[in-house]
Formats: C-alpha cells, sequence, structure tokens
C-alpha cells in the first residue's frame, strides 16, 4: 500500500512538470533588425545649360544647388535647356552611414565631334569620400545632389555633349 502512495506522488510529480514545460510558452528574444539593404536611384542627369564659347574658352561650374558660374570667354545663355545638378535617391534605414566615391573626372563626347572634361562634385553631403548618415527611416528616400565643372577650350565644336559618371555608395 505504501508502494502504491509513492508511485502516485511520483505520477503526479511527473505529471505536474510536464504540465509546466508544455504550458509555458513565454520566450525572450531580440527585435528583428531592419534591413541593409542600400538603394540608389539616378533621377537626374547633371545639365551646364546652354553656353556661348569665344576667345580662350573656359569653365561652366553647377552647384549642388543648381547656381551656375563661368569663368573665362564663357557666356551663359538664359535658354532652355536650363543647368540642373544631378540626383540620386537613397533608400537606406535611418542612422546608417553612408560612404560615397567617384571618380575626380570624365570626358564628354560630343555630337559633332569633339570632348570635353568634366569634373565631378562637390556633393551637397561634402567631396569625395565623404561619409553621412541616412536621416530618414527604411521608408523614405535621402536625396544626393552633385554638381560639377565643364572645362570648355575656345575651340569647342558647337554641339550637345553627353557622357556619364559612377558614384560608388557603401554604408557601414
Amino acid at each position: 500500500m505504501k508502494r502504491l502512495n509513492t508511485d502516485r506522488s511520483h505520477l503526479k510529480l511527473l505529471f505536474l512538470t510536464m504540465m509546466l514545460f508544455f504550458c509555458v510558452s513565454i520566450s525572450f528574444a531580440q527585435p528583428n533588425l531592419p534591413p541593409r539593404t542600400l538603394t540608389v536611384t539616378a533621377t537626374q542627369a547633371i545639365h551646364f545649360g546652354t553656353i556661348s564659347v569665344s576667345g580662350a574658352g573656359g569653365t561652366v561650374t553647377v552647384g549642388w544647388d543648381g547656381s551656375r558660374i563661368s569663368n573665362g570667354d564663357i557666356t551663359l545663355l538664359a535658354m532652355a535647356p536650363t543647368s540642373q545638378p544631378a540626383i540620386f535617391e537613397i533608400k537606406l534605414c535611418q542612422g546608417r552611414n553612408v560612404i560615397i566615391t567617384f571618380d575626380a573626372s570624365t570626358t564628354l563626347t560630343g555630337s559633332n565631334g569633339g570632348s570635353l572634361t568634366l569634373d565631378i562634385g562637390p556633393t551637397e553631403k561634402g567631396i569625395n569620400g565623404v561619409s553621412f548618415t541616412t536621416n530618414n527611416d527604411c521608408n523614405f528616400i535621402t536625396p544626393l545632389r552633385v554638381g560639377g565643372t565643364l572645362h570648355v577650350p575656345g575651340n569647342t565644336i558647337a554641339g550637345t555633349y553627353t557622357g556619364g559618371f559612377a558614384i560608388t555608395f557603401n554604408q557601414e
């Protein structure tokens, strides 16, 4: 009889322990981290507007803010197409650091022959190699505006000059 009570006590204890393990479902974990995907879209090309060249030529600079100035024998004409900075849209979660790097210059090719040199930068965030922090949450876009300086020799052939440049965006 004594053995039967002992066996029942052990069975009750085993049953209660099993129920405790099955009923307790509280768990602790860290929340999921936001996505680390960096997305960049070029939304606007840099444009220096319409210019007239005489004498020795000079330079035309379009600032990241859209301002336009010339040096040397360059006349800025107030006609379409107008000047504009390049704009890139960056989508990355808030508080992430981004380092931007780019070549110092690139060559543009003329529609009627010839070529021009474009010095790239600065950007609204700073010069080549600058690091900046994104300031929006994961669902919004941080714009990056890029200016440049176009070197126009006096013997430049009239026409439309086109080309491209690459900017590398690395997140830290």
